[in-house]
This record gives C-alpha cells, sequence and structure tokens, in this order.
C-alpha cells in the first residue's frame, strides 16, 4: 500500500487557495491538511468541499494555534496573508500575521518533521517601483515602494523561509487576476497607468504549486518569479480600459490626478518563462482573462451599470488618495505620489 504524502495548505479559502485545493483534491492522492482562521464563512466553505480533508482552525497570529497540527507534514504551500489594502492601513496586523505568522509556521513544520518541503507565496511588490526598469528578474533586489507594507512583510519573511533550514522554493507571484476576484478600492488609484503588467489567472498560479511537488528536487533553494509569459502582458491602463468597457463603464475618463505617477510595482517577469519549462504551468492567456471575465457579468449588471456609470465613477475618484493630496495640499503625500 502506498503511503500518501501529507499536504499542510494555508490561505485555502483566498483566491489562489481554492483553486490549489481543489486542484489537490483531484489529483486523490494526497492527506490534505488546512489550517484556517476560525470563521462561519470559512467553516461553510469546508463543510461543502467534496473530498476528504483535515481543518485545523487557528490564527497565524498565534504560535500556540499550531499544536494543533498534529500530522508530521510533508509538503507545506503556504499562501495565507493580509494583503494590500488592509495590509498598508494596518501594518502592524500584517507583519504579526504575515512575517511572523510565517515564522511560526516555520517553527512548527520543522518539530514535525524537519525534512519537509516549504513552498511560500511572495510577490512582485518586493521589487517596488519598476516604471523606469520594467523587466524583472529575480536576481534583482528588493526594494518595497514608500508605503507598501505589505512588500515589506513579504520580504521579511523571504528572508525566515530562506534561513530556516528547510528545504523550499520561493514563488514571487505577478498580478492575479482572476474572474470578479478584485474588488474597487482606493488601491485601483495607487498604480500608475502607465504600469507594466504580467497577469497570471488563479487556476495557472495554483498549477505551479501543485505541479511542483512532485518536481521538488529541481526546485528546491531557488526563488521564481511566476507570471503568465508574454501573452499575458499589458499595461495598467490598457487593463482598466478593456475592463471598464466589458463591465459598462465607459471611458476612462478621470481628473489627470486620480491615478498616481510613482511609488507602486509590476512588470513583465521576464525569466517566468524558466518556472514554465519545468512546471507546465500556464494555461490561460490575456484574451482567456478577457473572455471569461466577459462571460461573468450579468447582462443585467452591465446595463445597470451603463445606465449609472457617471455615479459609479464619480464615486471611484472620490476614493482617490493621489488627489485627494493634491486637493489638501498634503506635501507629504503628495511627494509620495507624484514625480
Amino acid at each position: 500500500m502506498v503511503t500518501k504524502s501529507s499536504i499542510l495548505l494555508t490561505g485555502a479559502t483566498g483566491t489562489v487557495g481554492k483553486e490549489v485545493l481543489n486542484q489537490l483534491l483531484e489529483k486523490n492522492k494526497y492527506n490534505i491538511v488546512v489550517f484556517s482562521p476560525d470563521r462561519k464563512k470559512n467553516r461553510r466553505f469546508y463543510s461543502k468541499i467534496n473530498g476528504a480533508i483535515t481543518v485545523c482552525y487557528g490564527s497565524l497570529e498565534n504560535a500556540e494555534d499550531f499544536k494543533k497540527i498534529t500530522t508530521p507534514i510533508d509538503v507545506v504551500i503556504h499562501l495565507a496573508a493580509i494583503i494590500p489594502p488592509l495590509a498598508d492601513e494596518k501594518p502592524e496586523m500584517a507583519h504579526r500575521v504575515n512575517t511572523l505568522g510565517t515564522q511560526h509556521l516555520l517553527s512548527r513544520v520543522k518539530e514535525l518533521n524537519p525534512n519537509a518541503y516549504f513552498m511560500y507565496s511572495s510577490s512582485v511588490s518586493v521589487y517596488g517601483d519598476r516604471l523606469s526598469n520594467p523587466n524583472i528578474k529575480v536576481t534583482d533586489s528588493l526594494i518595497a515602494s514608500e508605503g507598501d507594507e505589505y512588500a515589506l512583510t513579504k520580504i521579511e519573511a523571504e528572508k525566515h523561509i530562506q534561513n530556516s533550514g528547510l528545504k523550499h522554493t520561493i514563488f514571487r507571484l505577478s498580478a492575479i487576476m482572476g474572474v470578479q476576484n478584485h474588488k474597487l478600492s482606493k488601491l485601483m488609484f495607487h498604480m500608475p497607468l502607465e504600469t507594466p503588467m504580467e497577469i497570471v489567472t488563479p487556476p495557472d498560479t495554483a498549477r505551479v504549486f501543485v505541479n511542483a511537488i512532485d518536481k521538488k528536487e529541481i526546485l528546491i533553494g531557488k526563488t521564481f518569479n511566476l507570471g503568465g509569459g508574454e501573452k499575458c502582458r499589458l499595461t495598467y491602463k490598457q487593463l482598466l480600459e478593456k475592463s471598464f468597457e466589458l463591465y459598462g463603464l465607459g471611458k476612462l475618463n478621470f481628473h489627470p490626478k486620480t491615478f498616481a505617477e510613482k511609488n507602486f510595482h509590476c512588470g513583465y517577469m521576464v525569466d517566468s518563462d524558466d518556472l514554465e519549462e519545468i512546471l507546465k504551468f500556464r494555461t490561460h492567456t490575456l484574451e482567456d482573462y478577457f473572455l471569461m471575465t466577459k462571460k461573468s457579468i450579468p447582462l443585467i449588471q452591465k446595463i445597470a451599470t451603463q445606465i449609472f456609470s457617471y455615479p459609479v465613477k464619480k464615486y471611484l475618484q472620490s476614493l482617490s488618495e493621489p488627489l485627494e493630496a493634491i486637493k489638501n495640499n498634503d506635501e507629504k503625500l503628495i511627494k509620495r505620489f507624484f514625480n
């Protein structure tokens, strides 16, 4: 009888995490352990899972909660994190969850199995503002943009993983674009319109972590950029223009100072083909993403959006912190957002 490997997954209710969990279940060859916050919506989610999983409820902030994990773990897929805008609004919480939480997890995994393989979901944000140099390689310096607390937590967590003594691989994810997985918020105005982007869909991203389990000997000790490739590249302005068209919002006609001019992140992961060569994870292009998005929008929603496009865009513009900085003559924020 073949013994199943035990996989520990964090962030299973997130956009990528759901895809990872589904793909692991489809393999039907792993003992799956999930570490998850104890919330009603999470309990409802796991109750509907069609497959055998073990759920350990706890907080990444609490080292004691990790003792609920008692199974010797063979592979860890660590996706859980506080993300922007919450990470930037509550940097102390982001540090406790993203950085200290990763340390707690590393310690518990080492106690259970010092030979475990640890995979970590990092971010393109660790490279900081790349407007003037959009071609990103994994060997580039890590310099978080001003005000990007999320990126700082990712950089710190990477260091802890690299110094943990565990076998590990770090994947720095580009812009994850799934069907309706992005809520409109003030963060949309922090990114300059001319920012180069390379998207990757949640299913393709998840395939990296799942396929890596069988390829770990090639991946151990390395860091990779994870992007959708050349067919998934565009500028932020192009992404918004197409998205506004699909949702019925019309033209991107905001005040000229609505969007920041610097201090965000994203770029082209020019060496992400290295990962594709090993894991063969790419199935979606930009065209696929926009087609999936189009199909997901109910006709009645698009009609309603077209009718109310003016007040919707007026409301969105009111969320712009760069524009607010100009109106309030906030010199500190003006310096952060504008050249």
